[in-house]
């Protein structure tokens, strides 16, 4: 606003900004145990919030509503402890139940026992049931652990 700018607005205007919604934020109550060399999704089964009912806690999953079809953003993070070096972790997002490649995101640990953080993100353009997972996938020689304490999901329809 310009010096010497005056705004006036009795509260009743109508017709701006909007709201992000649906939307939805999800975590994991406890560390999830993911084996080796095989796409584990991930257990978000606790919301922080869920904004037109549009996640669902015993699938893990993020469903497009009805009358909610719109371009979306999409987001996980997750980590995976006792990863050794030049050993790395994987995730992507789901689309209806397919890997979508152009998500998939890996990262390498350089050291020995290393926590490996990995995330991934896209905005979509979505159909009313369209459906949204995340997986994690690692090569460590056994079962390890994804961090509930730094794993979350979320997503959010753009305003368009």
């Amino acid at each position: 606003i310009p010096s010497g700018a005056t705004i006036t607005n009795s509260g009743t205007a109508n017709g701006f900004g909007g709201a992000n919604t649906p939307t939805f934020s999800a975590y994991m109550s406890g560390n999830q145990t993911i084996p080796n060399t095989t796409f584990t999704k991930i257990a978000f089964n606790t919301e922080n919030f869920d904004v037109g009912g549009c996640y669902d806690t015993s699938n893990y999953r993020f469903v497009v509503p009805s009358g909610q079809a719109g371009k979306y953003v999409i987001v996980a993070k997750s980590a995976v402890d006792g990863i050794d070096d030049g050993e790395h972790v994987d995730i992507a997002l789901y689309k209806n139940g397919s890997r979508d490649d152009k998500t998939y995101f890996s990262d390498y640990s350089s050291k020995t026992n290393g926590i490996v953080f990995v995330a991934t993100q896209k905005i979509y353009a979505l159909d009313v049931g369209d459906y949204f997972e995340a997986f994690i996938y690692h090569n460590e020689g056994d079962a390890r652990a994804a961090e509930y304490t730094h794993s979350y999901f979320y997503g959010f329809k753009i305003i368009e």
